[in-house]
């Protein structure tokens, strides 16, 4: 995700949980950024932490946070209390078209039955409202063939 953004945005720090390749290894939840020291969080955290990752996103940021997750994310009455009550994000961006996550490394030909959208907190708005918007089917117009030219490691060089 930091190439892409590193195409659009003049500095991008760059971090992954597991040695995936392309950045330093660093652990979002434990190290010790300051209270609004970026601009933005954007990251696709591990689903289970997904929770500690938006509250640590949103102390961390100074403008905004943009979560990739599961749509299922949405659910949950706990999940309601602890986050989207009193922090609801500006925006959740549905995929229709569904986006194959592999872990530890790309595949072109991967499919899934998982459906993934964009949380997006925008910490500069004053409306609590969260807007929903459908992304179209836009896969094969945005892949390139380099994006699929990464080098990874194997399966069994990632810590599960």
């Amino acid at each position: 995700m930091s190439g892409p953004l590193r195409e659009y945005f003049a500095h991008v720090d760059g971090f992954d949980a597991y040695p995936y390749g392309s950045n330093e290894i660093r652990n979002f939840l434990t190290f010790p950024y300051e209270v609004g020291s970026h601009d933005w969080v954007i990251t696709n955290p591990p689903f289970r932490i997904a929770e500690d990752f938006v509250a640590r996103a949103l102390s961390v940021a100074r403008k905004g946070v943009a979560i990739l997750a599961r749509t299922v994310f949405l659910e949950s009455v706990g999940r309601y209390e602890r986050v989207f009550r009193n922090a609801p994000p500006a925006l959740f961006a549905q995929f229709c078209e569904r986006v194959p996550m592999v872990k530890g490394r790309v595949d072109p030909k991967a499919s899934t039955a998982t459906g993934y959208g964009w949380f997006v907190w925008d910490l500069e708005a004053k409306e609590q409202a969260t807007k929903v918007v459908w992304i179209p089917p836009c896969r094969r117009n945005l892949e390139r063939d380099g994006d699929y030219q990464v080098s990874c490691l194997s399966k069994a060089a990632i810590p599960s």
